[in-house]
């Protein structure tokens, strides 16, 4: 980069804000998906609006790709930096702009941390509710980029569900307020088209949420069966019965044991399968529908059955599953997470299909999954250090996660596209499809500066008809069997 943009750059963010070093750019060359890399020309660390706008415009001007970068903890690469280019942190944007309590929601900058919006409103009897597993240390803007989800998305939605409104700069420098204050506003809803679209369509510097009530009740229900099909029944059978939990989530044999070993959470290590369901809502529909669902899951095998006895139990419980990603070094040296969608009913026939790929590859898999939804998370285990193998876990979640779209499903669930999975689009959309969604980018941003690279599978300039879809070599040779 110039050293009169790195100047330019400097007067925008002060000399705190601007790293060139790069010793310290390494810092931000991957997200949470480390096996791709790119170490950024320089990164920025603006603390306002004004000073992201004036960064981006200055990008604009002289044609700087840009990434915004949240807590970088997305799993597809989607905050991958672009060679010679610029990325945006927005860390240091980290203030609660304001609580509105009576109207039940929340302002906030993109670097506030997940979990503290709900801190900051807790006495208060309220709570934000997705609640990814890495809501610790995740930020609201990457959740706005990547559309997350978690445990409770089952009954509570994904984060589309809860901004009300974005300020939002604009690829060419210009602020935009999308939504508003209130559920349903008139006319396009340019805020859900902006949330999940993975930073390609400007960088969101304000964001509104909705706030919920904390439940009167709340009762978590932890089950154990010898296999997945057993608990997959229960969680097929808990639906039909009209039962809809706050959160149902499934792990299996391998997942446990390297959960407890970590937390110990006081999973049963023999278990081939563990289901919780959590119930919320009024004290006495809650009592009832707690007795339910302990029903179904004996009726399924269940040969454990047991409640949290109190809120410090439950909240073990939730430490356990919410782990479960890094608890998975207990086992392997390496693992590769995987994102995808299956309908409920298609679980026991994708599980054996998995089991099949795993005995295939020589290589161990781990599920773990929001089960309500069909969310697969299968984390293929493997050893860096062993030439090829890397590759052959690639490989091997690929062919998983297009085994989900064989069976009705998607390509990802709350992870994002990014990088890691834009060479596989083509084979959920058509090439309409995909016209129509880069007609939307384009209508953004025309010059493709805003995190290019990213979701699309092949590149293309704006008002250029894409050609015939040409398969990813990956896809052709690996995965042709399935469809």
């Amino acid at each position: 980069m110039e050293p009169r943009v790195l100047d330019q750059l400097k007067r925008i963010v002060g000399h705190g804000g601007l790293i060139t070093a790069p010793e310290q750019l390494r810092t931000y060359e991957s997200d949470g998906l480390t096996s791709y890399r790119s170490v950024p020309a320089a990164l920025v660390l603006p603390t306002s609006t004004p000073e992201v706008q004036e960064v981006v415009k200055l990008c604009h001007r002289e044609r700087i790709p840009f990434v915004a970068r949240g807590s970088g903890t997305g799993l597809s690469g989607g905050a991958l930096p672009v060679e010679n280019g610029l990325v945006i942190s927005l860390a240091r944007m980290n203030r609660v702009l304001a609580v509105d309590l009576r109207n039940a929601r929340i302002v906030v900058e993109p670097g506030v941390i997940n979990l503290q919006v709900s801190q900051r409103v807790a006495d208060a009897g309220y709570y934000y509710a997705p609640d990814p597993s890495s809501q610790q240390v995740c930020s609201i803007g990457g959740n706005v980029a990547e559309n997350s989800g978690g445990a409770h998305c089952l009954k509570y939605g994904f984060t589309a569900n809860h901004v009300l409104g974005l300020t939002v700069v604009l690829p060419d420098g210009a602020i935009a307020h999308l939504g508003g204050h209130t559920l349903d506003q008139p006319g396009y809803d340019l805020a859900g088209v902006f949330v999940g679209s993975e930073g390609t369509l400007g960088i969101a510097t304000e964001v509104t949420l909705r706030l919920l009530r904390r439940a009167e009740a709340v009762q978590l229900v932890m089950s154990a069966y010898d296999s997945t099909d057993s608990a997959g029944g229960a969680v097929s059978d808990i639906i039909a019965a009209g039962i809809l939990p706050a959160a149902m989530e499934m792990m299996d044999h391998l997942s446990i044991q390297a959960v407890e070993q970590a937390t110990h959470a006081g999973y049963p290590t023999s278990a081939g399968a563990l289901l919780l369901v959590e119930l919320d809502g009024p004290q006495a529909e809650v009592e009832a529908l707690v007795e339910g669902v302990e029903e179904i899951c004996r009726r399924n095998g269940a040969w454990e059955v047991r409640r949290a006895r109190d809120a410090n139990e439950r909240a073990l419980m939730w430490k356990g599953r919410k782990a479960a990603f890094a608890a998975m070094g207990r086992i392997s040296p390496s693992y590769y997470v995987q994102d995808g969608v299956i309908p409920r009913t298609a679980l026991p026939e994708v599980l054996r299909r998995i089991d099949e790929l795993s005995a295939q590859y020589g290589m161990k898999v781990a599920n773990v999954f929001h089960a309500g939804d069909g969310n697969l998370h299968p984390l293929v285990l493997y050893d860096a250090a062993v030439e090829g193998e890397s590759e052959r876990a690639e490989d091997l979640a690929a062919q998983i996660l297009l085994c989900c779209v064989e069976h009705g499903g998607s390509l990802t669930g709350e992870h994002g596209v990014g990088v890691d999975k834009k060479k596989y689009m083509p084979r959920m959309f058509s090439d309409d499809d995909l016209d129509a969604m880069h007609r939307v980018r384009c209508a953004f941003d025309p010059d493709q500066l805003a995190n290019p690279g990213k979701v699309f599978p092949t590149p293309r300039l704006c008002g250029e008809r894409p050609g015939p879809y040409q398969p990813h070599p990956l896809v052709e040779a690996g995965v042709a069997e399935l469809f």
